[in-house]
């Protein structure tokens, strides 16, 4: 059967690429999907086609500034419900594959755990079968590790395919910024760097306890650990489980008053509830996200004791909102409601998406 392997699926523009699908005529334009697609209103880039991000567009960007770069982009509204068809699809392709082991990361990307002898084979077979079946593209990540074969992806991009091992993971990796790892963001680069760790080589040779200080005694080795692409080979077919829900809104006007504000905190409670009671599962820890204008971003959270009741959740969160700072002008409001776990010893550390 060959020897065990992890192999990272990433659907190639996702979004875009099921737009195109869609409406043949736009291939090979510069598309961007975003908000309800029109880029007089606050909205942001969810995703951008290749032609596009020639141009500098990529996901978060204001919508205003990404049509301005590209006068002659089209832009789409987000269609959820098309995305998630679409990804379902590749889903069950993926889970048709024999002996395959499958670990949904999001609506694009996979862990696939396989025993080959050749995984590039079997790596160019799953493409295959994931065109013929979808008329979608994917790149796949080859490794010994999540780690080694979530990054691996970013080299076989797009619908190619590249291996990582600890035999080759400082020749490809040693010399590139810290950034460039899977878990590791702007904020954490910095603090690295600010340690005189700016490139993967240096947080590969680090000694863990170094790092204690600066980032405490789980995640320290842990950011060693990443730097060379250690960790788990076990890709895990446990359903996933939401450990929150969130909502937020963008508000065309920034909001002035406080009754408004009020307002908009009531309506995204009752949203979020929604979604929390179709999970069973009883609210323990609230944060509230505020935009004031321009662009500053501050989030407000506490832990609450354990609920199910729709007013007590937005009592708490009406307490959360008296962090908000008066007099400030409020261009996006958002609220997440974290819920008790079936079973948090399997949450680890493994790098996952955050609910923001």
């Amino acid at each position: 059967m060959g020897e065990p392997w992890v192999l990272h699926v990433d659907l190639d523009q996702f979004i875009a690429a099921v737009e195109v699908l869609r409406r043949p005529e736009l291939a090979g334009k510069p598309v961007i999907v975003g908000g309800r697609g029109d880029p007089t209103e606050r909205a942001v880039v969810s995703t951008a086609s290749y032609e596009a991000r020639a141009y500098g567009v990529g996901s978060g960007m204001p919508l205003r500034i990404a049509a301005r770069k590209v006068p002659d982009a089209v832009i789409l509204p987000v269609d959820q419900e098309a995305y998630l068809q679409a990804s379902g699809a590749v889903m069950g392709v993926l889970r048709s594959r024999p002996g395959a082991v499958v670990q949904v990361l999001g609506w694009d990307e996979a862990f696939v755990g396989v025993q080959s002898s050749d995984p590039e084979a079997y790596a160019r077979q799953l493409q295959k079968a994931v065109l013929e079946a979808t008329s979608l593209h994917c790149s796949v990540g080859i490794g010994d590790t999540l780690v080694r074969a979530k990054v691996a992806t970013t080299f076989g991009k797009p619908a190619g395919v590249f291996r990582l091992t600890a035999e080759n993971w400082l020749d490809v990796m040693g010399n590139r910024p810290t950034i460039d790892l899977w878990g590791v963001g702007t904020k954490v680069s910095r603090r690295l760097a600010a340690l005189g760790i700016t490139v993967v080589s240096e947080l590969a040779a680090v000694d863990p306890d170094f790092l204690v200080p600066e980032f405490g005694p789980k995640m320290g080795p842990w950011y060693a650990q990443l730097g060379r692409g250690d960790g788990s080979s076990e890709v895990d077919d446990t359903p996933w489980v939401a450990r929150g829900h969130s909502r937020e809104t963008t508000f065309q006007r920034d909001l002035t008053e406080a009754a408004q504000v009020d307002e908009a905190v009531r309506e995204l409670v009752a949203a979020v509830l929604e979604d929390v009671a179709a999970e069973g599962r009883p609210v323990v820890g609230l944060t509230l996200k505020v935009r004031y204008a321009p662009f500053t971003t501050k989030t407000y959270a506490r832990k609450i004791p354990e609920t199910a009741d729709p007013a007590e959740v937005l009592a708490r969160a009406l307490d959360l909102r008296g962090k908000i700072e008066p007099e400030r002008p409020i261009r996006l409001l958002g609220l997440r409601a974290e819920m008790t776990m079936p079973d948090d010893s399997r949450q680890g550390h493994t790098p996952t998406r955050s609910g923001w």
